[in-house]
């Protein structure tokens, strides 16, 4: 079902960016998988295959015979064809008739979710095009692939707020399990037996999924858990996704473990809490269709900065999707390495994080992420946003 919602949505595609073809090209793909692979075909392919779809509504796809039925069960395309011997004579064939005047394929400078084509596989495709006269149209497919990973649809959308769903869940069950004299590896294997348990998989490697940092000398996010001890007085994060057919949730929670006779969070703890949630909520409301990245990502760093604390040294959010870091528009600053991704327009559908941090001398680092959807008109929650400390006795 998703894979003809897909194709179909690919066909839209096309014709509103005007582009005559499409081609994901890959072979091997267990090695060397395209990003966009999924979309088309049910599981990994053998053999050189073509999947080429047309502005004219035609959906061909070329590949070894042995995944020829796999795919055409899918029902997703007019016509597959399965070669034997190889690849070039069917698909220049069938390119001479289709004779488009542009070739959408998946490279791209700026975005590696754009960019699946390898180089090998790319030297071939354009032997193969040179031979019928076509290498001269071959264009970027970046717009379309941002598109099409990017727009949700209904169905990829359930299966994000299923996963959102159990990963709220397992952060509810793991706030039993916190208690000081636990270390952060104890606490990230007690969430992977849950996840386990509900026959589930991580949404990212599972040396870092979960990621758990606690107290103010934490390696902090993108760093495996360790025997570091919960202590008393500290603040301690997490960060965690599952995947529900194939789609990613991603998310972080954070909490505050009491002193002894203490009932709530010292005055420090609750300011840096509260100036996250100021902050998330500012970027909430600068997202919407048609605005870009880096006025959210400046609305959330505006309040944190004017609270006293200095910025985040990341960007504020990435889209999630089949890949907890998912397409090609952010929320991020302009820098170097961002490319021009903070300057994408928004569109209705994608989903975005929204995770800024800051570090409470002492106490550690305060962080929360949400997933947010765009709507026609801003953008709401899909998870349900953290508005309180969870406190931990």
């Amino acid at each position: 079902m998703l894979i003809s919602e897909k194709v179909a949505q690919a066909k839209e595609l096309l014709k509103e960016f005007d582009v005559d073809c499409w081609i994901t090209f890959v072979r091997e793909s267990q090695i060397n998988g395209d990003p966009m692979l999924p979309f088309l075909a049910p599981a990994d392919l053998t053999w050189h295959s073509a999947f080429i779809l047309s502005k004219n509504g035609a959906a061909r796809a070329i590949v070894g015979l042995y995944d020829q039925k796999m795919v055409e069960e899918t029902g997703a395309y007019d016509r597959v064809i399965g070669f034997v011997e190889g690849i070039k004579k069917p698909f220049q064939e069938y390119m001479r008739e289709l004779n488009p005047a542009q070739i959408a394929l998946n490279y791209s400078v700026g975005s590696e979710i754009c960019d699946g084509i390898t180089h090998g596989m790319f030297l071939t495709m354009h032997q193969m095009l040179e031979e019928i006269g076509m290498s001269s149209r071959i264009i970027s497919a970046e717009e379309l692939v941002s598109a099409l990973r990017e727009r949700k649809s209904a169905s990829e959308l359930a299966n994000m707020r299923e996963a959102i769903r159990h990963t709220e869940e397992i952060f509810e069950l793991v706030s039993g399990f916190i208690a000081p004299g636990k270390s952060e590896k104890e606490i990230a294997a007690f969430m992977k037996a849950e996840v386990k348990k509900r026959g589930l998989e991580l949404a990212w490697e599972p040396q870092v999924c979960p990621a758990v940092f606690t107290g103010p000398e934490t390696a902090g996010a993108h760093y495996a858990p360790t025997d570091r001890k919960v202590e008393r007085g500290h603040v301690l994060n997490m960060d965690f996704g599952v995947r529900v057919n194939g789609y990613c949730s991603d998310m972080q929670r954070t909490f505050y473990i009491l002193e002894k006779g203490e009932s709530q969070a010292p005055p420090e703890v609750q300011k840096g809490f509260d100036t996250l949630i100021a902050s998330i909520e500012a970027a909430r409301r600068a997202i919407k269709p048609g605005a870009i990245g880096l006025d959210a990502d400046a609305a959330s760093r505006q309040v944190i900065t004017q609270a006293g604390y200095e910025e985040f040294p990341h960007g504020l959010g990435h889209q999630v999707g089949r890949f907890s870091h998912d397409g090609t528009a952010l929320l991020g600053p302009a820098w170097e390495k961002y490319a021009q991704k903070p300057f994408r327009k928004i569109e209705e559908n994608m989903v975005f994080t929204i995770e800024p941090r800051l570090t409470v001398e002492g106490r550690g680092v305060v962080t929360i992420e949400e997933m947010v959807v765009v709507t026609k008109d801003g953008a709401e929650y899909l998870s349900h946003p953290q508005k309180e400390l969870i406190l931990i006795g």
